[in-house]
């Protein structure tokens, strides 16, 4: 392409390349120029290179760099941001396309899983996918709720497996199933003979909460909307913690949402599981995307064998 020249501020053709927005993007997530050098592996004074030809060829400021501050964007800067992070990925799908012969599927997947979803939902899912399509790269991250809300947002992850509890408004998404809360006992605690607890009953008993989000939110508000008050004797940030500290009392007590198949503790405890009366809300199981981001036909494959393993119920 021509390059001849042009008044300053004047987009230039052929000025703009996809290195120039591969480098501005790494700068913008990093938020250093330094973290997007050892990030794409250049050196630290190429990307700030880089980043000034893009702003001429586009004829605008689109950060503000400061040593000691870091990348500070433009609000001209966020958008071309956005627009710049869908010109890498497009061109990124047609390479994928272009290997796989428009019939396979290759390149990368990664999958976000809530911490106590992931054991009962990713072994089963990563070995059903990787039969199908083993051309692809598939990968996960396992969090808590608002870490993977916050990977989808940034595009560290691709789709997510989580509770929807009312914090997913700028996520789509579709359930796979519904589950309620439930009170755990060890053995020998006196209410693991009943047939079902009150809330009344437990708030007074020691409560080991699960403190991970949305986990707590979910358990203190069944007891608010009661206007009662949990007894808490210990948090913990662990499930299988949780449920061991449990299984060894015979006054404490848990409320969790994962039923695992399994009904012992790590030592082999056993654990009782009771319904709570009146129940609680249900809470779906659901898979999720960002809002306004075009799945690639990776992660339209992956929510097509979710669909496959959590099929609705016929209404």
């Amino acid at each position: 392409m021509s390059h001849a020249s042009e008044p300053d501020g004047e987009f230039i053709p052929g000025e703009l390349t996809f290195r120039q927005l591969t480098h501005f993007i790494a700068a913008a997530e990093e938020g250093t120029i330094s973290g997007a050098a050892r990030r794409l592996r250049f050196s630290p004074s190429a990307i700030s290179a880089s980043i000034t030809e893009l702003e001429r060829a586009l004829g605008t400021e689109l950060c503000i760099r400061r040593r000691a501050q870091g990348v500070t964007l433009t609000s001209t800067g966020r958008l071309v941001l956005v627009r710049a992070k869908r010109l890498v990925d497009d061109v990124a799908e047609l390479n994928f396309a272009v290997r796989g012969n428009g019939n396979d599927l290759v390149g990368p997947l990664i999958v976000g899983c809530f911490v106590t979803l992931s054991p009962s939902l990713l072994p089963r899912l990563l070995e059903e996918f990787q039969d199908r399509h083993p051309r692809v790269t598939l990968d996960f991250v396992v969090g808590a709720q608002d870490e993977l809300q916050e990977a989808l947002e940034n595009g560290t992850i691709d789709v997510a497996l989580m509770y929807d509890m009312g914090d997913t408004d700028r996520l789509d998404s579709f359930p796979l199933y519904e589950a309620r809360g439930y009170a755990l006992f060890g053995a020998h605690h006196p209410l693991a003979q009943a047939d079902s607890v009150t809330l009344e009953e437990l708030a007074d008993v020691p409560l080991v909460l699960f403190d991970q989000t949305p986990s707590t939110r979910y358990a203190m508000t069944m007891f608010e909307a009661r206007g009662l008050t949990p007894n808490i004797r210990h948090r913990t940030h662990a499930f299988e913690l949780t449920r061991s500290i449990v299984a060894r009392s015979d006054t404490a007590y848990a409320v969790l949402v994962q039923r695992p198949e399994n009904k012992t503790s790590y030592e082999g405890l056993p654990i009782v599981e009771k319904d709570i009366v009146p129940p609680p809300p249900p809470v779906s199981v659901v898979f999720a995307w960002c809002k306004d981001v075009e799945l690639s036909p990776r992660a339209k494959a992956l929510a097509e064998l979710v669909r496959e393993q959590f099929p609705r119920p016929a209404r």
